[in-house]
């Protein structure tokens, strides 16, 4: 197989990355793979199984490879024989969910067939639209094979499944709907990305050699959606906050959005034009203490029993010259802290079990959801660790603070979900979506931004299943029962912001239409209406 020659550039730093695949996931796999040029070396290998297996082997032997990047039973075979690290891409359940909705535009008969398991929660997909889906499993080709022809000829026409499955349901006659998507490729990179950090941390290297490299913020200032008052001080706040190299602690609830704001902040930040050094994440409450400390600080060979030859270098010394972003700080168990608190002032990292500082030039930015200030008071975080962390502060806001933001959040998330399965939002959505403020309003979203956008994904999967659906109070509260049904109720029969004649109007007069819009009664709407128009 021709490779192609690498011999004009420097690319001795860049991870590399063979992706294995047949069929469609091999064009997908190529798209991708462009979107990573710049930061990775990656050879797409069209093979597949056995044939993989013995071209990986051979190449081994004389070149280097961080990751194999592979899918669905090609990806589990290749794993179970190969010694470098095999990442599987799989398909996510918004993936099953949009590739089902693409096959239900096509026909009602759907068929399903899963590598090696069943996918119990598509019960309530069927009950909710009514509809049957025929659903397999297989392991070998030969299984695959046979269940397609099962399904066949039980009348089945849209088959999804991953390529394998699409490529004999198009030999059958049939049509196939590819289930991964866009998105779980590039997670799967991800991974692959982070294997390689954690290989080239375990190598002995020099200064002029960082593993954090690699790793890039995604997120800019722009990012940070809302036109609400809250949201544009958030905005200036980042901006500012990146002209200084000072630390910075953020504090909000759950997806308020804490790593995107210091993402933006790196940024922003003078220091990193261009976002060009490191931006290197770890989460300090959920890695166990004895994990974390070897991960931040590093250890010398030979400082515990499984130390790794050579020695490991830490997440600050990754992070040299970039930003190290410490999230969940007010987990950081106490010993933690202490070192952590003699790193932000010496400016130098010594590794555990050595006795040799290194320097380092990182920025620290951390934040939290719970209390400092509290955990002061109980003993479980250091005041003087807590001041030397906050030289410069940032609270984000709920949702529930920035209510004005929540329509257009929705529109926005709505809208690039229903993109995502390539579906044209209908003309009305922003209208509708106006009308169901008073429904989104009342709820706490207790889960914040990161809830709205998962909600809207399960109601663009439903639209895009049901083009026809308007988007009701009613239609939103049938998908999201969390949003409190007797209080929604309320709000859909005596919610000011919603005028029945303007929507009456919107339906050329027909009340069953205007009253299954707004999610009540015909008797409800003609009641509303006479009390706006007076009448007695």
């Amino acid at each position: 197989m021709a490779r192609p020659s690498n011999n004009n550039r420097d690319d001795s730093n860049k991870p590399v990355f063979w992706t294995v695949s047949k069929s469609r996931l091999f064009d997908l796999f190529r798209d991708i793979t462009l979107e990573y040029d710049d930061s990775a070396i990656i050879e797409p290998i069209n093979l597949g199984f056995e044939d993989a297996v013995t071209h990986i082997r051979e190449r081994l032997l004389t070149e280097r490879c961080d990751a194999v990047i592979s899918a669905g039973s090609n990806g589990t075979y290749l794993k179970s024989r190969l010694a470098v690290p095999v990442v599987i891409a799989r398909a996510s359940g918004f993936d099953v969910m949009q590739a089902l909705a693409r096959a239900r535009q096509i026909s009602p008969a759907i068929g399903l067939i899963n590598y090696q398991s069943l996918l119990p929660e598509l019960t309530e997909f069927q009950h909710t639209f009514g509809i049957e889906i025929m659903q397999r499993s297989y392991v070998t080709e030969e299984d695959a094979r046979a269940q397609i022809n099962e399904m066949k000829a039980a009348g089945i026409k849209a088959v999804v499944g991953a390529g394998l499955i699409t490529d004999l349901a198009e030999e059958a006659g049939m049509t196939g709907v590819f289930v991964y998507s866009a998105a779980s490729i590039r997670h799967a990179f991800d991974d692959a990305f982070e294997i390689a950090r954690v290989t080239q941390l375990e190598m002995p290297r020099g200064r002029n050699q960082p593993a954090g490299e690699i790793l890039r913020a995604r997120h800019s200032i722009n990012d940070l959606r809302g036109d609400s008052e809250k949201m544009q001080m958030l905005r200036d706040t980042v901006s500012l906050y990146g002209k200084s190299p000072a630390t910075v602690l953020i504090q909000g609830e759950t997806g308020t959005g804490k790593e995107l704001v210091a993402q933006a902040i790196h940024r922003e930040s003078s220091r990193t034009p261009g976002s060009s050094k490191p931006f290197v994440a770890v989460n300090c409450g959920a890695i166990a203490e004895s994990l974390l400390e070897s991960e931040l600080f590093g250890y010398e060979e030979g400082a515990f029993t499984g130390s790794r030859r050579g020695g490991h270098a830490g997440l600050f010394e990754a992070a040299h010259r970039g930003t190290l972003f410490l999230d969940e700080i007010g987990e950081m168990p106490l010993t933690l802290q202490t070192r952590l608190l003699r790193v932000l002032e010496e400016k130098e990292v010594v590794r555990v079990g050595g006795t040799r500082p290194v320097a380092v030039d990182v920025r620290i930015i951390s934040a939290t959801h719970c209390n400092l200030e509290e955990r002061i008071t109980q003993g479980k975080f250091r005041a003087d660790l807590f001041y030397r962390l906050g030289v410069l502060r940032v609270q984000l806001p709920s949702l529930r603070e920035r209510s004005e933001d929540l329509v257009p959040l929705a529109e926005w998330c709505l809208k690039h979900a229903l993109a995502a399965m390539n579906v044209r939002p209908h003309a009305n959505l922003h209208a509708e979506l106006v009308a169901c403020a008073p429904l989104l309003q009342a709820y706490d979203w207790p889960g914040n931004v990161r809830e709205l956008r998962n909600l809207m994904q399960r109601v663009a999967l439903f639209l895009a299943v049901q083009p026809l659906q308007a988007l009701t109070p009613a239609f939103v509260l049938k998908l999201a029962p969390e949003l409190n049904r007797a209080a929604a109720s309320d709000i859909a029969t005596a919610a000011p912001g919603i005028h029945v004649a303007d929507t009456l109007a919107h339906f050329n007069g027909n009340r069953a239409a205007a009253a299954a819009h707004l999610g009540i009664s015909r008797t409800t709407l003609w009641r509303r209406l006479k009390e706006e128009t007076g009448s007695s």
